[in-house]
């Protein structure tokens, strides 16, 4: 105290001057830090949040695209069932249950995974006609056969690049939410693991529907 008393008066408000100086600029320092890591925050955020937007929608424009061949896949059914039901007199009950399962499909309160099995029950009951037909050459030979070879040849291609399309879109989406940080955002958005569209037994062995047509 006798040394700073003993201090001139300029210098003793020097020295305060200097002391509030510095923890004022250590204040603005910290502010400054603050401010930079909640803008650091909210652009992750930002960046996070919109690429899990943008997977989802992907996954969702993937699912519309392959409910669309799926649909011009089952509007094929009724031509292919007045095509073959004259030949295939013993192959009544296959083709009935198939026109049952065609309503089903178009059903608005099937589930997601429902309607995967019922693909896949379709999918079954296409291969069991399709193999039959090589007991009528009659009905291979005819007109509206090779017509409709022709289309559902088309659309088992579409079918499947769909497919492809939508199982990566999938994976992507799956692989966003389930890894730091978007796991986190995941949660607050709600979002949920989704399925791939997988490949039946019949379907991996017969992807090309004319080569099934002409065994």
């Amino acid at each position: 105290m006798a040394i700073i008393s003993s201090l001139p008066t300029t210098t003793y408000l020097e020295i305060i001057w200097d002391k509030n100086s510095i923890k004022l600029f250590k204040k603005k320092k910290y502010m400054e830090t603050i401010f930079i890591l909640i803008t650091v925050f909210l652009v992750l955020f930002v960046f996070y949040y919109n690429r899990l937007v943008r997977k989802k929608n992907e996954v969702d424009n993937a699912t519309g695209s392959i409910n669309a061949m799926l649909k011009n896949r089952y509007d094929l059914i009724p031509n292919l069932v007045d095509t073959v039901k004259s030949y295939m007199s013993h192959e009544t009950e296959v083709l009935n249950n198939l026109t049952t399962m065609r309503t089903r499909a178009f059903a608005n309160n099937t589930s997601a995974k429902d309607e995967q099995k019922l693909n896949e029950d379709i999918t079954k009951m296409l291969h069991q006609i399709m193999v039959s037909v090589e007991n009528y050459p009659e009905l291979k030979a005819s007109n509206n056969f090779v017509q409709l070879q022709e289309s559902w040849t088309d659309i088992e291609d579409r079918i499947s690049a769909s497919r492809r399309f939508y199982n990566n879109a999938v994976t992507d989406y799956n692989n966003a939410i389930l890894t730091f940080p978007g796991n986190i955002l995941a949660r607050i958005m709600s979002y949920e693991t989704k399925t791939i569209f997988e490949v039946s037994k019949e379907e991996s062995a017969n992807l090309n529907a004319k080569a099934l047509f002409n065994n």
